[in-house]
């Protein structure tokens, strides 16, 4: 399904944060490469390699030296998924950015289903998942996560946790990210809340894991994802520092000079 030109801006960035998804990463940007160049011929694929211990560095090399509209972007070592998010949405070129994991839990041929929906009255569309395919203590860890989350912060969505989002590059131009873990979906989610935006929620299918593992929604993080979204809480929800005027937004804010794009800028 095609976008309209009278509807959608023509740009579109695609990026995955990537972390030992040596397994998953090549189908993703080669199933990717195909959805986008079906909705818009100006479309960029970024993989943002969060200094995997695998091969996901060297693939996403020749996955950019294959397709001409992919690059990759590797941190020097891995900081986590947020991070990986922020360098994601800083490197994105075009006017619409789609991101979703690099673990082949989501499809990315149903971005055709958040294109769709991207019309003028939407800044942001939203994926909840239909069925969550995880094992059964993932389930009810997500389900207490979202509901806890949900209360805490005033969030008005089905599925907090569905990283598969399309939303306008614009929305960078007035929030910041500053989390660097998995609790980044629900500061930016908050942000673009009560920044006003827009937000339509589709649903989408989810899939088993078929490599890898969960970098989040494990028994050793509980705790330490506990203390940190009680922080957040009470800079969000109390003190509401994110709508105080002075926030630099992260589109002002410069890439990481340590990471290593290929391919780089071309020799003068």
């Amino acid at each position: 399904m095609s976008g309209s030109p009278a509807h959608k801006p023509a740009g579109l960035s695609v990026f995955f944060p990537a972390y030992n998804d040596s397994g998953t990463i090549a189908s993703m940007v080669i199933r990717t490469v195909k959805a986008a160049s079906e909705l818009t011929p100006d479309f960029e694929v970024i993989v943002v390699d969060d200094g995997s211990a695998d091969g996901t560095a060297e693939i996403a090399d020749e996955l950019a030296r294959t397709y001409p509209q992919v690059r990759a972007v590797h941190h020097p070592k891995n900081r986590d998924y947020g991070a990986a998010l922020q360098t994601g949405f800083r490197s994105a070129t075009k006017e619409l950015i789609f991101y979703t994991d690099g673990d082949a839990q989501y499809d990315p041929a149903e971005l055709s289903v958040l294109w769709a929906r991207m019309t003028p009255d939407a800044d942001l569309v939203n994926g909840f998942k239909i069925s969550r395919a995880d094992p059964f203590h993932r389930i009810v860890i997500g389900r207490l996560y979202h509901y806890i989350v949900s209360i805490l912060f005033g969030l008005k969505l089905r599925d907090v946790d569905c990283d598969f989002r399309l939303m306008r590059r614009a929305i960078f131009d007035r929030i910041n990210l500053a989390k660097t873990s998995g609790i980044i979906c629900v500061e930016m989610m908050k942000k673009i809340q009560d920044g006003g935006f827009r937000i339509v929620e589709v649903p989408v299918h989810h899939y088993h894991r078929a490599f890898g593992k969960s970098e989040f929604f494990n028994v050793r993080r509980l705790f330490r994802t506990g203390r940190d979204l009680l922080v957040l809480w009470y800079a969000l929800v109390i003190r509401r520092e994110h709508l105080r005027a002075g926030v630099t937004p992260l589109a002002q804010r410069a890439a990481d000079p340590a990471n290593r794009v290929y391919p780089g800028p071309p020799r003068p």
